[in-house]
């Protein structure tokens, strides 16, 4: 007997990346962690397979007062954490004319929940590439919208813009209301990033006569962008924002679980960039709403620990030059895998940064059925297999590789 309704969304039995989690981790348990690679995981792992926390930030929760932390957060989140998540989201960046606003979310899913109920109608259609982050899909389904896909890349491996500015046109005809969701820099799955010559690309066909009718908004997750690369650098794209046209509002979408190794704390913040503070206050207000009526307010210790990294500059030193090394240390890994992948002769997605790299195939889910066979374990997609070398070591990359090598 059914009593719960589906309500045309498409609702698993059970989640496939946990579930082949679990089935790694037991294989662990019977054989022993030298016989088993899991990248199915989402988190950045030490080689020896502990989640990589940075004690710099933890060691500053401890000295959290019960009074600070336990207390109700405000519900777009408390004034200091505001204050320090724009920095921590900006950098060095030179924002221009922009004005921002910040509302706090549970993570980097939280703020893409709030961009599909309020910038967004029922029956709306979202566009994101088609490689894409599952939940992407299902939140749309969650909120009675549908998830449309453009061609990520094109015949030479770039961002296929063609494919992009079709879809964005077909959608911009039926409905007034556009909103894209813009994975970059380290894409979730693929690893891709924009360059500065693609992004002015992009922010060109955006700007189209053809869409000024249209009321359009921009959400750039960025949730992996601390991981990338050096920080200045993968940060440029930021004030090319300053050239969108009116009718165009940005939105970031920050997620301080990957930033600051604090998944459980679920701390993270959607930001609005625009120039009219109309437009930047009535984000703030229709947000905020979104928020109360969801989750109603997020985790204050992880507001109140964020506030008070940002507010002492030798704590905050130290907690960049700690991050420096785990971001070096997955680089080096994406590296090892993309050249002993060419090395060999094995064909890769288009990857420049991240926590994840991917592989094209027809099967997806025979593939990584039987790489689970021999004790590695990746997530089968749509287009093909997502492997987490932000969970392997250097050494298990080449096994994975190797492994691909022989099955095909």
């Amino acid at each position: 007997m059914k009593i719960a309704l589906e309500n045309d969304r498409v609702i698993p039995v059970r989640d496939k990346i946990f579930e082949l989690n679990n089935r790694a981790k037991a294989m662990i348990e019977e054989q022993g962690k030298e016989n088993v690679i899991n990248g199915t995981i989402g988190a950045l792992l030490d080689d020896d397979g502990s989640l990589a926390v940075m004690k710099s930030v933890t060691d500053e929760i401890y000295k959290l007062e019960p009074e600070v932390f336990a207390e109700y957060a405000p519900i777009g989140g408390t004034a200091n954490f505001k204050e320090a998540i724009a920095k921590a989201a900006f950098g060095s960046s030179d924002m221009g004319k922009l004005k921002h606003s910040v509302v706090a979310t549970p993570g980097g899913t939280g703020a893409i929940k709030n961009a599909v109920s309020n910038y967004t109608k029922l029956g709306d259609r979202v566009l994101t590439s088609d490689w894409y982050w599952a939940p992407y899909n299902s939140i749309c389904q969650e909120q009675g919208r549908k998830l449309e896909t453009y061609e990520l890349f094109d015949e030479n491996g770039s961002f296929n813009f063609e494919s992009f500015e079709d879809s964005l046109l077909d959608i911009a005809t039926n409905q007034e209301n556009l909103l894209i969701l813009l994975n970059t820099p380290a894409h979730n799955p693929t690893g891709y990033e924009l360059d500065t010559n693609q992004w002015n690309k992009l922010i060109e066909i955006i700007n189209s006569e053809k869409l000024e009718k249209n009321k359009v908004a921009l959400f750039i997750d960025v949730a992996y962008i601390d991981f990338a690369g050096e920080p200045k650098k993968v940060r440029e794209f930021l004030p090319l924002l300053n050239n969108l046209n009116e009718n165009i509002l940005s939105i970031i979408g920050y997620s301080a679980s990957k930033t600051f190794t604090l998944y459980g704390m679920r701390t993270g913040a959607m930001i609005c960039l625009h120039k009219d503070e109309e437009v930047v206050e009535e984000f703030r207000r229709v947000c905020e709403f979104s928020s109360r009526n969801t989750w109603s307010n997020c985790n204050r210790s992880g507001q109140e620990l964020i506030a008070r990294l940002y507010a002492d500059n030798h704590i905050l030193k130290k907690v960049e030059a700690e991050r420096k090394a785990f971001r070096d240390m997955l680089l080096r890994r994406g590296k090892v895998f993309e050249e002993y992948a060419k090395e060999k002769g094995l064909s890769v997605v288009p990857f420049v940064s991240g926590f994840f790299i991917c592989m094209e195939h027809d099967d997806p889910a025979e593939l990584s059925e039987k790489l689970a066979e021999k004790g590695i374990f990746v997530v089968p997609l749509a287009k093909g297999i997502r492997i987490s070398i932000a969970s392997i070591s250097e050494e298990q990359c080449k096994k994975v590789v190797d492994a691909l090598l022989e099955l095909l």
